[in-house]
């Protein structure tokens, strides 16, 4: 009886030890993860559904760990400057940091599928336009996605 109680006692020690290994490695594992998961949960793309507006180009990235980033397109009517997009951006997805890359228009037909992206920001430049398709072209794999270095 008392070598089956010693059997049993050393398997619970073994089980208590294993499991505050393993919950250790979880944790450690959750803190990996938690820079990443914000990171990966940010939709790509957020423009309005139609009509010609102002968009930029962001790279968003935890402050205390900035080579993991998401390259990210915005744009919306109702701001009439690239900056209140900004604002609006940098708001919503605090305490992430954003960094601008440049800035144009887009021209979104969703009744024909298409969307123009065209033109730069005064304020933020150029942004790389074949990036900017890239990215909604993923969003949007059934559109026809164009771009064009003239306009504003």
């Amino acid at each position: 009886m008392i070598k089956g109680s010693t059997y049993c006692l050393r398997n619970f020690e073994s089980f208590f030890n294993l499991s505050s290994i393993l919950g250790a490695t979880l944790k450690h594992s959750r803190r990996k993860m938690s820079h990443a998961g914000p990171l990966d949960s940010i939709p790509k793309v957020d423009i309005d559904k139609a009509g010609i507006f102002k968009y930029i180009l962001l790279k968003v990235y935890n402050k205390n760990d900035q080579e993991a980033s998401v390259t990210i397109v915005r744009g919306y009517a109702h701001c009439n400057y690239h900056s209140d997009i900004y604002d609006e951006v940098q708001e919503k997805l605090s305490p992430l940091e954003c960094e601008v890359l440049g800035g144009g228009r887009i021209s979104h037909d969703s009744d024909f599928k298409r969307i123009k992206i065209y033109g730069y920001s005064q304020g933020y430049g150029k942004a790389d336009h074949e990036v900017t398709a890239k990215i909604i072209k993923d969003s949007y794999p059934k559109y026809t996605i164009t771009i064009s270095d003239e306009g504003y």
